[in-house]
């Protein structure tokens, strides 16, 4: 589950990480009030507005700007909020905006020179371990930092017997070229963050860019953060925080329906039982000269109520041109799933894309049977090679 800028900020700070202060504001009149706010707890004079949307580039799409006084505070906060932010990170249509950050200008003069770096904490899953990944060329183009000069990425993995220890803190601290008070400061920062990281269940944590200001504090300008979704029934207080608005609608409507769904840009709906055989089946769109257009795993329980719902939610996608449905009976029978697929057909009335069903397991002798009875236009399939086939002939 990801988070906005200001909710990953919330649990930072709650761990004793140092950030860049803020206040959301829906509205061009809130922004102001926020300014004002922030100048009388901080002193700043300006203000950062900061589209909240679940994309990074924020900068490079016209979503991060400086006011330097309260009018223009409103100018800006009123155009970004309700605009559609196209970054590298979002689709062609770009994300609307319905609320900016309004936060605190940490880039004030002072007697060093201000240095923006990179971290973030996430699974090696080669490993099995976490690790912190940092750099000390932070800011916009960490992208194309890790793709032309990989040797400034550094990487510390931390052992899950140990955690994170203290001179782990330190050599990244050293690695950044620090010393004195921001050494220090950088130490106790990355000590924070992993303890926030662990303790929030998070499946990533990435601050860029981590400032050292000019007077050598070290703090979390932005944050991006992802919770793992397997651990929300123990993190309710972070499961409010889920911003539905964000996330793909029809994925969201399965999740209420209870179905796995993965919205892909392809033009061959899928309808499996299984992880695993959903990949497979995937594959098997792809080598018959189509893509898939989702992943749709219905679970353990096929009747007609559960199918008709994944006919819907398949039927929503407009690209669609055709549905395999491939269900493998261990423990469902398949001419009951058969039978499930016939009751939605018909409940539904007419389907407008071919539909291939490729039924294998306990009955599927059965299931074939009654799939070739049912005179609804459903092809069967029992193989795998011939479901490819008559997917492909479909398609041309």
């Amino acid at each position: 589950m990801n988070l906005h800028e200001y909710q990953g900020k919330e649990i930072l700070a709650s761990f004793g990480v140092r950030i860049q202060r803020g206040i959301v504001a829906h509205n061009a009149k809130e922004a102001v009030d926020a300014a004002k706010q922030l100048t009388a707890e901080t002193g700043t004079g300006w203000h950062v507005i900061k589209a909240q949307v679940h994309a990074g580039g924020r900068g490079k799409g016209g979503g991060v700007k400086l006011a330097k006084n309260l009018k223009e505070v409103e100018e800006i906060a009123g155009q970004i909020i309700g605009m559609n932010l196209i970054t590298p990170q979002t689709s062609a249509e770009g994300k609307k905006v319905h609320q900016v950050l309004v936060a605190e200008d940490v880039y004030y003069p002072g007697a060093s020179e201000t240095n923006e770096f990179y971290m973030s904490v996430l699974l090696n899953r080669g490993t099995g371990r976490n690790m912190i990944m940092y750099s000390t060329e932070g800011g916009m183009d960490i992208e194309e930092v890790a793709e032309s000069t990989p040797h400034l990425i550094f990487t510390e993995e931390i052992d899950p017997a140990t955690g994170l220890l203290p001179f782990q803190a330190r050599k990244i601290a050293f690695n950044l070229g620090l010393s004195g008070t921001a050494f220090k400061e950088m130490t106790k920062f990355v000590a924070s963050l992993y303890k926030a990281y662990v303790e929030s269940d998070s499946s990533m944590f990435e601050i860029n860019p981590v400032l050292k200001t000019s007077d050598d504090k070290i703090m979390a300008v932005d944050a991006k953060v992802s919770i793992d979704d397997n651990a929300l029934y123990r993190r309710k207080q972070y499961a409010e925080m889920r911003d539905l608005r964000e996330e793909n609608a029809i994925e969201v409507e399965a999740g209420a329906l209870g179905l796995n769904y993965v919205d892909l840009d392809g033009n061959v709906g899928c309808m499996v039982n299984g992880a695993g055989l959903a990949m497979a089946t995937m594959d098997l769109i792809k080598q018959a000269g189509g893509e898939p257009a989702n992943f749709l795993d219905v679970g353990g329980t096929a009747d007609a109520a559960r199918v008709e719902a994944a006919f819907k939610i398949i039927l929503k996608d407009p690209a669609v041109k055709a549905i395999l449905i491939n269900i493998f009976g261990g423990i469902v029978r398949c001419d009951r799933v058969a039978q499930g697929v016939i009751d939605a057909y018909k409940n539904m009335g007419t389907i407008n894309v071919p539909i291939i069903v490729r039924l294998q397991g306990t009955n599927a002798d059965l299931a074939k049977e009654l799939i070739d009875n049912s005179g609804l236009d459903v092809q069967s399939a029992v193989q795998f090679q011939e479901a490819a086939d008559k997917v492909k002939a479909v398609l041309s």
